[in-house]
């Protein structure tokens, strides 16, 4: 059962009754897509946050010229959406797409809702989950920043080796803030 995986995640750091388990099965619904499929749409509402079971995701709009610009890359486990936009119920102005296949559990807003009014270690995760994610694009935004796209992409394959196997080198050097050409220029390099 793909939810006992999250339940083992969450496990790793927090406690859980077994009503809270039942809660988790309950709640969260396994969903499997396949490669470059895109499961939530900009200009609409996100309806779901994913947890990650395997496989990567990416966040991803249109510049004005109309190439793809690819904002976050998840590596599992963790959780993956929209996050402001599926908070506050509002359009976003970007697409989530599976770069390889996923196997994903999905929650609605109401269904997270009521999960954590009904579990109080639910509700104590859940804001420890968006608050990683503030934490993370603040900091996210700070190397883009103040890091040369070397020491971009060095902390990048320190942190998530498994990306460079998993994820095109364009959504990479997007998503580093480069063009392709430089990324490879200082793949080169490094060897």
């Amino acid at each position: 059962m793909m939810q006992q995986k999250l339940v083992d995640f969450i496990k790793s750091g927090h406690s859980l009754s077994e009503d809270d388990e039942d809660l988790i099965v309950k709640y969260f619904e396994p969903v499997l897509f396949p490669k470059n499929r895109i499961i939530e749409e900009e200009g609409k509402v996100p309806q779901y946050l994913y947890y990650i079971v395997s496989g990567y995701l990416r966040l991803f709009h249109y510049n004005e010229n109309g190439d793809e610009v690819t904002t976050h890359i998840n590596c599992p486990p963790g959780f993956f959406t929209s996050y402001s936009h599926f908070v506050n119920e509002t359009k976003s102005g970007e697409n989530v797409e599976c770069i390889t296949e996923c196997e994903l559990l999905r929650i609605t807003k109401t269904d997270l809702d009521s999960l954590t009014s009904k579990s109080e270690s639910m509700k104590d995760f859940s804001m420890g989950v968006f608050q990683r994610s503030i934490a993370y694009n603040e900091n996210r935004s700070f190397e883009l920043a103040t890091l040369s796209a070397e020491q971009r992409y060095r902390r990048l394959i320190e942190n998530y080796p498994g990306i460079l196997h998993n994820v095109p080198i364009t959504y990479i050097a997007s998503f580093l803030g480069m063009k392709p050409e430089s990324l490879s220029r200082i793949r080169r390099r490094l060897k």
